[in-house]
């Protein structure tokens, strides 16, 4: 029977989310006659006192989990004092919040949501739905978080980093040269997209810059299992109107390492847009850091677009190696038909998995990132790709 919902619930907050008071001359007020000491009194434990980490505040649970993430509880808040606004970037403690008449707030937030106890590195994300109490012509609180519908997350020092909410689609933006595409990063980010259910597009920009035929069997490895990939050139203008009517009228994500033209991808499809843009550097062909935020532009042509910094590296978040097969398209029709139902697909016999890459049915280079992954599902693409925050 599932649990009655309230008003008033309980929840943990954060370790140490506020600070112990510590008396000024503690020594001295210590009692030396043991005679003094009500022994039993002095070992109780209260859960209501000001050291303990649950508190009692005014909400609702989403679902009828316990409230241990700030996903699963919504404060209650005043509609008639607060406004509806969507975060556009988020730089430090302070928030850039569009209304939805169009003004602009900076906005900090509101204790509350700061220390209660969540998994994430960040409360606040670029595309979160949020409620705002003003203060004054350009600053407001942000007092609730509205339920997310999906994010995009990755594992950073071993946290959960939710780089943006509220998205429809994920697109994977590569080069074909300088630098060089990077197939296991692909993978990586298109595992995450079928963990968090988003329709996934692997776009590869400056196909200008060499021989596309080169590209045929990675391409064809995509597209087989049901994803769509685009080879374009924002320098030249290929393929741009196909991914305008992609994105039109859709909330949308791009991903990928620094230099592969995410930004330049984003000033071909709107020019409205404005994103600065740097060359890749000539010593190593590794691209410069220029995006520094997670950031929502809106599209003149309907829908908005994210743009992200450029990774460094892609950790999976929360998927064990039991469910990797899962998140493959191209394995899970084979899994099914092993001998063993908790096949690992790697040391096992009778795996219908290793059999489908001996005769050529499965690829080969798609089933050795797999193995990586399974061996370390939080660990780093061996490449050297931009960190960011």
């Amino acid at each position: 029977m599932p649990r009655k919902k309230s008003n008033k619930i309980r929840i943990e907050f954060r370790k140490k989310h506020q600070s112990q008071a510590r008396s000024a001359d503690l020594t001295n007020d210590y009692a030396v006659d043991q005679e003094d000491i009500d022994t039993v009194a002095s070992q109780r434990v209260s859960g209501k006192g000001d050291q303990t980490r649950h508190r009692t505040v005014k909400g609702n649970l989403i679902n009828d989990d316990e409230p241990e993430s700030l996903g699963q509880v919504q404060l209650d808040v005043d509609a008639s004092q607060t406004l509806s606004g969507l975060v556009l970037r988020v730089h430090g403690r302070e928030s850039i919040v569009r209304v939805d008449d169009g003004r602009i707030f900076r906005c900090a937030v509101r204790r509350v949501l700061k220390n209660l106890a969540t998994d994430q590195r960040h409360v606040l994300v670029a595309g979160d739905v949020v409620r705002l109490l003003p203060e004054g012509e350009e600053q407001a609180w942000v007092v609730r978080i509205e339920p997310r519908r999906s994010t995009l997350s990755r594992t950073s020092k071993q946290r959960r980093h939710v780089i943006v909410a509220n998205v429809d689609q994920l697109l994977m933006v590569t080069s074909a040269a300088q630098p060089s595409i990077k197939p296991n990063l692909i993978d990586r980010v298109l595992a995450t997209a079928e963990q968090n259910q988003l329709d996934a597009c692997v776009c590869i920009n400056k196909c200008d810059l060499i021989d596309t035929t080169m590209l045929q069997a990675l391409i064809g490895t995509y597209t087989q299992m049901g994803y769509r990939v685009l080879m374009v050139s924002a320098a030249r203008g290929w393929g741009m109107d196909r991914l305008r009517l992609m994105t039109r009228n859709r909330n949308s994500v791009v991903v990928g390492q620094s230099g592969v033209g995410k930004s330049s991808i984003l000033n071909a499809i709107d020019s409205g847009l404005r994103q600065r843009v740097q060359a890749v550097s000539a010593e190593n062909q590794k691209g410069k850091h220029t995006t520094t935020t997670a950031e929502v532009f809106p599209l003149s042509y309907g829908g908005s677009i994210i743009d992200t910094p450029g990774v460094r590296q892609f950790q999976l978040w929360d998927i064990s190696p039991s469910e990797m097969s899962g998140l493959f398209r191209d394995i899970r029709p084979f899994a099914s038909n092993c001998r063993y139902p908790n096949c690992s697909h790697i040391h096992e016999n009778d795996c219908s998995v290793k059999d489908a890459v001996a005769d050529g049915r499965l690829d080969g280079r798609r089933y050795d990132s797999y193995c990586q992954m399974v061996d370390s599902p939080g660990d780093v693409v061996r490449e050297e790709f931009e960190e960011f925050e």
